[in-house]
């Protein structure tokens, strides 16, 4: 009996050390990278300009009107930028905590649903999936959005299940329609359509009506409505150009037509799905076949996260506007997947799954030592940021193999659990490692340099302008908005409105540079050569590859 419990409260030790070294490695490295242009700067510029104004329901994006998306992330952010103040790990804060708070989420849902191993496994598949890991760690709307759908997802499963009390059934349901109302404040009516599209699809595929009398419909909208409504109603009543704009322009105009300039083939998703579930990749097809195995008269949770993440993809796939983090949402439902066929699975089989992994990450490692420049970095990348950021990789990808290594080792001796733990961690820890040598590129897609170079040189109220280029960073390091010259691009809605806050021509932009000395402005090399050429005063107090700062003497 002794010795029972001696085993169990060592357990428990290494098991809460394990999350602790697993709670650092997820939130250690949020300041390490500069904020990069576009995603990153434009949403930590949106919740800076926020909380200085103190307008917490109209966005701005560099003083002008921004309607694309939802006002959640950009509060959240906002006041993380007043608790820690701006600065990376502010920024990139909700990101790390929705992305967190899902495989949480996972955890406890299976932990009731199934059980305690089956729990690990699906907190360890998910939180090491190597998409999940990057989304968490950049800024952008679609981790909370598939952080909070994938909360939807288990408190239905908890509330669905066959053995749920009713308290347990009502409290399910109303956890769900609030993870829904928040998915829809994180970034649209994707938020309800999503879980609303799976949920049809998986009644006629298991033929189970039944979830539907067990919706709690009217609690539920009651809760749906009265956490989404709010900011919806606010802001439209302030500003009625507002509906229009972002229920038809960025949901049906976007899913429709390909006028974002975000087009891609058929299967564009693919590589991003086979890549971003890494290190299971080669788990997934058998997870998918033991899902979708039919259980007539009973609630068939493997089903519908086959139709969960089936929808997903073939949704994104046909819209006509496709960026890689478009199938996040997927992930959770394919981890829980993953981790169900990891407890089923004997432990000679996830040591040959192991296995796989270490050949591939050899495979990897060796074409990245030996070919840097296919790393898919933008085309104007110096070829030492390549060699360097190359660098990184191969030590990622080398981490994640010597982890895999481990696991075949300690699942042929001692079994799944230690195999899967140490899997997870090892692949934590390598994919970090080849986020934090995207710094290599900072340089490029990041203006903090610039701004610390020219810090002192220009004045606090002179005018800074952005000439024929913008970069999302720049206004969020500059901590001020900058002036728009004959630029436009995602800001027409907004210059449509209040044309004022820009200037259209480079003629009007020349009359004002003549008449403010000490104004600042930056522009691209091009445009800087042909005002050299017409002799605009101008005084370079920065410059790089394919940029210049400027001062009117």
């Amino acid at each position: 009996m002794d010795e029972t419990l001696g085993a169990q409260r060592r357990s428990r030790i290494v098991g809460g050390l394990l999350l602790a070294v697993a709670i650092a490695l997820w939130f250690g490295t949020l300041d390490y990278r500069h904020l990069i242009h576009p995603d990153e700067g434009r949403y930590a510029e949106i919740a800076r300009e926020m909380l200085a104004s103190g307008d917490w329901v109209t966005p701005r994006l560099n003083g002008i009107l921004y309607f694309e998306k939802p006002a959640l992330q950009y509060w959240m952010t906002a006041l993380s930028f007043a608790a820690l103040g701006l600065n990376e790990f502010a920024a990139r804060l909700w990101p790390a905590v929705t992305g967190a708070l899902a495989v949480l989420g996972a955890w406890w849902v299976v932990r009731r649903a199934v059980n305690a191993q089956a729990a690990l496994y699906a907190a360890c598949v998910l939180g090491s999936s190597v998409w999940w890991i990057a989304n968490g760690h950049f800024v952008n709307l679609d981790m909370g959005l598939s952080a909070f759908l994938a909360l939807a997802l288990v408190a239905f499963w908890f509330a669905q299940r066959d053995d749920a009390s009713e308290r347990e059934t009502r409290l399910g349901m109303l956890a769900t329609w609030a993870a829904m109302a928040l998915a829809v404040l994180s970034k649209g009516l994707i938020g309800i359509v999503l879980p609303g599209a799976a949920l049809v699809l998986y009644s006629f595929a298991a033929r189970d009506f039944a979830v539907w009398r067990r919706m709690h419909w009217g609690k539920g909208l009651a809760t749906f409505f009265a956490i989404a409504a709010p900011w919806f109603v606010l802001v439209s009543m302030r500003n009625p150009e507002f509906a229009k704009f972002f229920f038809i322009h960025e949901h049906f105009a976007r899913f429709l037509t390909t006028g974002h300039r975000r087009t891609g083939s058929w299967h564009y998703f693919v590589g991003i799905l086979l890549a971003g579930i890494l290190p299971w990749t080669t788990l997934l097809p058998g997870a998918l076949v033991d899902g979708w195995r039919r259980e007539p008269g009973r609630f068939q949770p493997g089903r519908l996260l086959v139709v969960w993440a089936g929808f997903v993809f073939v949704f994104f796939s046909l819209s006509s506007s496709k960026l890689p983090s478009y199938i996040l949402p997927m992930f959770p439902a394919l981890a829980l997947l993953v981790a169900q066929r990891i407890h089923t699975l004997p432990a000679r089989r996830l040591a040959a799954h192991a296995t796989a992994i270490l050949l591939l990450s050899v495979a990897v490692a060796i074409i990245v030592a030996f070919a840097p420049q296919y790393l898919g970095r933008a085309s104007s990348a110096p070829m030492d940021a390549d060699l360097r950021y190359g660098e990184w990789i191969v030590v990622g990808v080398g981490i994640i193999g010597i982890g895999a290594a481990l696991a075949f080792r300690i699942a042929r001796i001692r079994g799944k659990t230690g195999a899967v733990v140490a899997l997870a961690l090892a692949s934590l820890v390598g994919t970090q490692v080849i986020l934090l040598g995207h710094q290599n590129y900072a340089g490029l897609k990041s203006a903090r340099t610039l701004v610390e170079a020219i810090d002192g040189q220009v004045a606090a109220n002179a005018p800074f302008y952005s000439v024929e280029t913008y970069d999302q960073t720049l206004p969020f390091y500059l901590r001020r908005t900058v002036t728009l010259v004959a630029w436009v691009d995602e800001f027409a809605t907004g210059i449509g409105i209040e044309p004022q806050r820009q200037i259209p021509t480079l003629e009007g932009f020349e009359q004002r540079w003549f008449a403010e000395p000490g104004a600042a402005a930056l522009m691209r090399i091009e445009r800087f050569q042909a005002y050299e050429q017409q002799g605009l005063p101008m005084w370079v107090i920065y410059r790089d590859d394919s940029r210049v700062v400027v001062l009117r003497p």
